[in-house]
């Protein structure tokens, strides 16, 4: 299987996605915990179907020392306990954030309250930014069909 194009051979595409990952870098650099990150973008990436993000990030969490058990319950967040407070708020702030177009109004004002509880200013802007900047590449992979699988932690960075 091979994408449709290739991001990086492409020179306006390989244009874009160098600033959206200067983007990627300056929330990486945030005080956002970098656990809380990676469920985040292994989230979104699994409502979106994205192959391609779910195996990188998987790898990615595994590598920053992140549990089996852990990744394997992100999809049924809700009923496991392996989850902090702060990362349930994260995860559902996450999935309303992706699923903007499934509510009436875009994030609730009570999951936005839950995140409130358990990050600052400047964590929520880069929680924003973490679920955004998925959502875009997620985009991407998506329409681009980028296969799903060989990707290797570090491989971009």
């Amino acid at each position: 299987m091979e994408a449709r194009l290739d991001l990086f051979g492409n020179p306006l595409a390989g244009k874009i996605i160098r600033y959206v990952n200067s983007a990627g870098k300056a929330v990486a650099d945030s005080t956002l915990p970098h656990s809380t990150a990676e469920l985040v973008k292994l989230r979104a990436s699994q409502i979106n179907g994205c192959g391609f993000c779910t195996d990188m990030h998987t790898k990615d969490a595994v590598a920053a020392g992140e549990t089996h058990q852990r990744l394997h319950l992100v999809a049924a967040w809700r009923e496991a306990n392996v989850f902090t407070d702060a990362e349930r708020a994260a995860l559902e702030l996450a999935e309303e954030g992706t699923r903007i177009a499934d509510g009436a109004g875009g994030v609730s004002d009570e999951v936005w309250a839950n995140a409130q509880k358990h990050y600052d200013e400047e964590q929520l802007a880069a929680l924003i930014a973490t679920i955004a900047l998925i959502n875009l590449y997620n985009r991407f992979n998506v329409i681009l069909q980028q296969p799903a699988g060989d990707y290797q932690p570090g491989m971009f960075g």
